[in-house]
């Protein structure tokens, strides 16, 4: 049996070898190193995929989030409601703009934003909603959009864990995560869905003004040079991480369906499992499955955490410490009893290897040892 990797960068990179070779090699001939043709060619080609009008090409997740907002306006002390179980760099850019976090609670079958919390949240200070589609599947974005049209609230995607997932809303309308709200952003981390061999990121809008606000910001606000008509960031997605991302955007289908594949595989291992509880997708999203995440709920995640690296399988525990207790977060507003469900995942979610190479060999070795010790 091959190698169990958490994710196989290199396997994939053998499938695609030959384009991206051929196009590093040509970058390398010509120098355009930034904003060269490759970027602007990815740009289109995203665009298209996603049926969005602009795609802001940026150098990485973070930056694509802080830029949205500094993009829409936010003014120091205004609220923005986010989701407490998640990666923090959806609330630092809220605290790095001096904008003020409010988290709410998780869905414990989905982990992402829970409605309700969501409206208790809001007050004459909220000014924006960071849905978080996380691990691979859309927040419930109809809701939040009613909850946003009722308060006259932004919408700021974190689409960094979900690039590829389709979203339908009640009367059939479909569209592609990130591309709902008022703006969207997502990563290019190398083991994202769509990853680059560094950092990159994108933000997307349907709205031209924004956009245009946008694009001068992620380059020092100029849109002529040395002519800065706002105030930016130097946050360019440069071409060799381009050339990367055009070949394999034509593949991100076919990468979201084998890790499909592999999440099926592991949901009918684990079905009868009392003590597992696997992911549920909700009915008006497709999963993407950046993660494949379970809830142990024996009370031996840690064991298994363990038990899985003595015997040679990858796995992790994405979140172990929730947001409002992270000390860069904590505040006296917050009450542990508005986090019940966040305070329970942190304690029983393990995430096992996800990625485009897994082969069943992989897969049913991995089921086994893990069915064999959680009983």
């Amino acid at each position: 049996m091959r190698k169990i990797q958490m994710v196989d960068l290199q396997g994939q990179y053998q499938k695609i070898k030959d384009t991206v070779d051929t196009s590093i090699q040509e970058i390398l001939n010509s120098s355009a190193y930034i904003n060269g043709p490759y970027v602007h060619e990815f740009q289109a080609d995203l665009e298209n995929y996603l049926g969005v009008k602009h795609v802001i090409p940026c150098a990485n997740g973070t930056d694509a989030l802080q830029i949205a907002m500094m993009g829409l306006g936010l003014e120091q002390g205004d609220e923005v409601i986010t989701a407490d179980f998640t990666f923090a760099a959806t609330v630092e850019v809220i605290g790095l703009l001096k904008l003020t976090p409010v988290l709410v609670d998780v869905e414990p079958d989905t982990f992402n934003i829970d409605i309700e919390a969501l409206k208790k949240a809001i007050t004459p200070k909220t000014k924006a909603i960071v849905p978080v589609h996380l691990f691979g599947q859309c927040a419930n974005m109809e809701a939040i959009l009613e909850v946003a049209k009722e308060h006259n609230l932004f919408v700021i995607e974190d689409n960094a864990q979900a690039i590829g997932a389709d979203y339908t809303f009640a009367d059939g309308t479909k569209k592609k995560a990130g591309t709902i709200g008022n703006v969207g952003t997502t990563s290019f981390f190398p083991s994202k869905n769509l990853g680059c061999y560094g950092d990159g990121g994108a933000i997307f809008t349907n709205d031209d003004e924004l956009a245009h606000t946008l694009r001068g910001m992620v380059n020092h606000g100029m849109y002529k040079r040395y002519y800065h008509d706002v105030v930016g960031v130097n946050s360019r997605l440069d071409s060799i991480q381009a050339a990367v991302l055009k070949a394999k955007l034509p593949l991100l289908d076919s990468y979201c369906d084998a890790r499909r594949k592999a999440a099926e595989y592991y949901s009918n291992a684990f079905a009868n499992n009392s003590n597992i509880i696997t992911p549920t997708i909700s009915d008006f999203t497709t999963h993407v499955f950046h993660q494949y995440t379970l809830r142990i709920t024996n009370g031996k995640r840690n064991e298994l955490h363990q038990h899985l690296l003595d015997n040679g399988i990858p796995n992790a525990i994405y979140y172990p410490v929730p947001l409002h207790a992270q000390k860069a977060y904590q505040d006296d507003r917050y009450n542990e009893d508005d986090f019940t469900v966040t305070n329970q995942l942190i304690d029983e979610v393990i995430s096992l290897p996800m990625h485009t190479e897994l082969d069943e060999e992989q897969l049913a070795f991995i089921t086994k040892t893990l069915n064999d010790f959680i009983q």
